[in-house]
């Protein structure tokens, strides 16, 4: 029998492979951490992002939180910013072609991306460690990838076959609706893979739907003559609903960058269905944290989380504002400001709605109205002809948005 994992591995794990229970470093994690220990040597922990956006929420940060403990724990983050595979766009999870991006829309998103992660901030307050001496590198795969030539781009092709391809659950749906496939995005996984064999990775971390790419990198590693590394697996959080994963286009997601209190609402109101996934991926609290009280387990656990990103103090704050704001007090001072400078006026309340980004639209705007989800300074708005003629009228007013959205209009 092989050791265990230590508790801070453990949590939260969905997938591990391979998982032997033998002393041998190369099918027993616990031996390859015992193994590394002994010899002083801290393990290469590899994350690959693609930055294909500009921010980051807390369903990414799941990945992020595991890849910190690894670091805490004495071994080296390798977060290798997928400049050269972004241009191509993962397929995972994509029922059709991504839009290829070009390298200055990649390179802003990725300067987005370290920001959000705490370059430039203290280890306490950063998602990652970026300061202590031997515990990250950030690596851009445009440096190995970028001078590949033809020949070693077939010899990488060569690895694989079309079989092994379709067997990609993403690329056998596709194919057999007869949606197209183009032939560059079949390099996706084997340029991914080879990051694994660029930056010699001991182990690579992933959701459970990237389990296709990180077998790639043990397989090309194995390739290239180098001892494969271990792959693990974390769940895809649930969103705000739920029911479907955190995704920004289904709008049920919580920031990075979001405000202390804006993060507190709506964190606060997350199902008691998902509470679990929350406490175990997003915090350190005890799982069955009040479960006999769920109430008090949303507060806790967005008191937590809002914590990690901002501080005690600040989250704290932002616990007695969201409560003073649900009771109709608009004194609240942590209160997001949003700028009314841009608003043409006269303007129409769901004009107002879509121009501070509130809502997608005009027209999502007008339901909101019509379903009572929109108040000012504590009054309903239920008129849709309702008319702002100047600035003046709202200045230093609460415009609420739902349960969770919340902004003071200032000139």
């Amino acid at each position: 029998m092989g050791q265990a994992l230590p508790p801070w591995l453990e949590r939260g794990l969905a997938d591990l492979f391979p998982a032997g229970e033998s002393a041998d470093p190369d099918q027993s994690l616990a031996a390859r951490l015992q193994q590394a220990a002994g010899a002083e040597r801290p393990l290469r922990i590899k994350l690959g992002i693609d930055p294909t956006g500009s921010d980051i929420h807390l369903g990414h940060s799941i990945l992020f939180r595991k890849l910190r403990a690894f670091q805490d724990a004495g071994h080296t983050a390798v977060l290798i910013i997928g400049d050269f595979t972004a241009r191509i766009g993962d397929p995972s999870g994509k029922s059709a072609t991504r839009v290829q991006l070009s390298a200055a829309e990649v390179d802003a998103n990725a300067d987005t991306y370290l920001a959000q992660l705490g370059l430039g901030q203290p280890p306490e307050r950063a998602l990652l460690d970026f300061t202590t001496p031997g515990r990250l590198e950030v690596r851009r795969n445009s440096e190995w990838l970028a001078g590949l030539d033809l020949p070693q781009v077939i010899e990488l092709l060569a690895t694989s076959t079309v079989g092994q391809m379709l067997a990609k659950e993403e690329f056998a749906n596709r194919y057999g609706s007869g949606t197209p496939i183009s032939l560059h995005e079949f390099l996706y996984p084997l340029l991914q893979g080879y990051d694994s064999v660029a930056v010699a990775s001991d182990l690579e971390l992933g959701g459970t739907d990237q389990k296709f790419n990180v077998a790639m990198g043990r397989d090309l590693q194995r390739h290239f003559g180098q001892r494969p590394q271990f792959g693990l697996l974390l769940p895809i959080l649930p969103g705000l609903d739920g029911v479907q994963k955190m995704s920004k286009s289904l709008g049920n997601t919580v920031g990075l960058n979001e405000g202390a209190l804006a993060m507190y609402s709506k964190l606060e109101k997350v199902p008691d269905a998902v509470a679990d996934d929350y406490l175990t991926l997003l915090t350190d609290l005890d799982p069955a944290h009040g479960r006999s009280n769920p109430r008090e387990r949303q507060k806790a656990l967005a008191l937590a989380i809002t914590a990690s990103r901002h501080g005690l103090e600040a989250a704290s704050a932002a616990q007695a504002d969201a409560a003073n704001l649900v009771a109709g007090e608009m004194k609240a001072p942590s209160v997001p400001e949003a700028s009314l400078a841009a608003i043409p006026f006269p303007a129409k309340a769901f004009h107002l709605l879509s121009s501070l980004g509130l809502c997608a639209s005009s027209s999502e705007a007008r339901r909101q109205i019509q379903g009572g989800g929109v108040r000012l300074d504590g009054e309903k708005l239920t008129d849709l002809t309702l008319e702002f003629s100047a600035a003046s009228e709202l200045e230093g007013k609460v415009l609420q948005l739902g349960k969770k959205t919340f902004v003071r209009l200032v000139p």
